[in-house]
């Protein structure tokens, strides 16, 4: 492991959507690194570089390019073997994640990725966990908007709570300023739902072996509210949250039970809207997506026409600057708890909860420009604070891997966490 390699961070899919952001984050993230850039075509990789170079204003072209394809193993060799981690971009991971896991692994590098797809996560978990703790690697998934706003921002709530904290709940709310464009959302990201969804029930095979371990029954139970609901905060119109933040807190709270013996506490994630007919809207677009993904049919239409059955709100171009730049995310979090701690996460407290705190995420251009600035700081950080990591490595949620690091403050720096207000119940 202490041969020297060339590079200190590789951004792998570097021309893609994802990737295009990555790279332009990077050049202030990385600026005391050596970082490259990697993808199956030179042409496009030099073309990334320049335009990148020309919106940061910042002359890129001595970056060095690396030629990698998912389809050709030996090349993603050569990429790990080059590099001390590599800054996965190239989605969806449930098709192209596992060869580049499987590179890292043979060269001891680490590697982050945005993926938000439940059974790549935890399907990778079950595969590579121990395999990467024994090769002293950190493999740390969900680095993006899907899972570091939700799981970093439930370790932050429970760093500000003096006590111990029962429940969560998040709602996440969205707006726009400017004016409102169609193709918001990028194919890549739709892709990557349509696998995610049509592959579900593989989540519970594989939960079945990865938690065989059971949990402490942990009482007072946080019961999930109605589908569509009123939000305490802010009175909005709200739906359960499909994405995979409350799977990825639930592993980052299973794993500090396991090794710090911390009582794990309980978390619902939600999403809020600007009315209710907005509400009704995605209710009903997410109807037709739930039972289009059950058939094949089904699924080749979602793939082949997104834009049709997105009403416009997928497109293969993506979003533009100015949509994205005008795109503005806050999490809002509200955690119940107790003042006092119980000696063991067994025990059971006798007396409902006496404490909320309420705190908050919030950044711009959720999807792709807040998502990439958390990617390449997890990949920093892995590189910067190994030492305040645990263990010698591991297939990881991000609050598992960096709850003792500086990420949160590093995002804090980029405007990202809060404290809105504690208090007794």
């Amino acid at each position: 492991m202490n041969m020297a390699r060339r590079l200190d961070v590789i951004i792998f899919g570097a021309s893609g959507f994802t990737g295009k952001y990555a790279v332009l984050e990077s050049v202030k993230l990385l600026a005391n690194m050596k970082w490259g850039i990697a993808g199956r075509s030179q042409n496009k990789l030099q073309d990334t570089l320049k335009e990148i170079g020309e919106k940061a204003k910042t002359d890129l072209s001595h970056v060095p390019i690396v030629l990698a394809d998912v389809n050709n193993q030996d090349s993603l060799i050569n990429m790990a073997r080059d590099c001390r981690v590599i800054v996965n971009c190239c989605g969806p991971y449930r098709l192209y994640g596992e060869p580049v896991l499987k590179a890292c692994l043979a060269e001891r590098t680490h590697h982050v990725d945005v993926s938000g797809e439940p059974q790549f996560l935890e399907g990778m978990q079950l595969k590579y966990h121990e395999a990467a703790k024994e090769k002293g690697i950190y493999l740390i998934s969900a680095c993006g908007f899907d899972s570091i706003p939700a799981d970093m921002g439930t370790v932050f709530l429970e760093q500000q709570f003096d006590g111990v904290v029962n429940s969560v709940e998040s709602y996440i709310v969205s707006k726009q300023t400017g004016r409102r464009e169609l193709g918001a959302i990028h194919y890549g990201t739709w892709a990557s739902a349509v696998h995610a969804i049509a592959n579900m029930n593989e989540v519970g095979e594989i939960r079945r072996k990865l938690f065989a371990k059971k949990m402490p029954d942990v009482k007072p139970k946080l019961p999930e509210r109605p589908t569509l609901h009123r939000s305490e905060q802010g009175n909005k119109w709200s739906l359960p949250f499909q994405g995979a933040d409350r799977s990825c807190v639930a592993r980052t709270q299973r794993f500090f039970y396991e090794t710090e013996n911390k009582r794990p506490l309980q978390m619902r994630a939600y999403i809020s809207f600007g009315g209710l007919a907005e509400a009704l809207a995605v209710s009903f677009v997410g109807a037709i997506f739930w039972m289009m993904v059950k058939t094949n049919f089904g699924r080749q239409m979602l793939l082949n026409h997104p834009k049709l059955f997105s009403f416009g709100m997928v497109s293969h171009e993506g979003p533009s600057d100015e949509a994205m730049n005008n795109t503005h995310f806050a999490l809002y979090f509200e955690g119940k708890g107790w003042e006092e701690k119980l000696a063991s996460p067994e025990d059971k407290y006798t007396t409902p909860p006496n404490k909320v705190i309420r705190t908050k995420v919030a950044g711009t251009n959720p999807g792709y420009g807040a998502t990439c600035v958390a990617l390449v700081l997890c990949g920093r950080t892995i590189l910067e604070e190994s030492d305040k990591m645990p263990g010698s490595g591991g297939f990881l949620t991000p609050g598992a891997a960096f709850a003792k690091t500086n990420l949160i403050n590093e995002l804090c720096k980029n405007g990202f966490f809060e404290v809105l207000s504690t208090a007794k119940l």
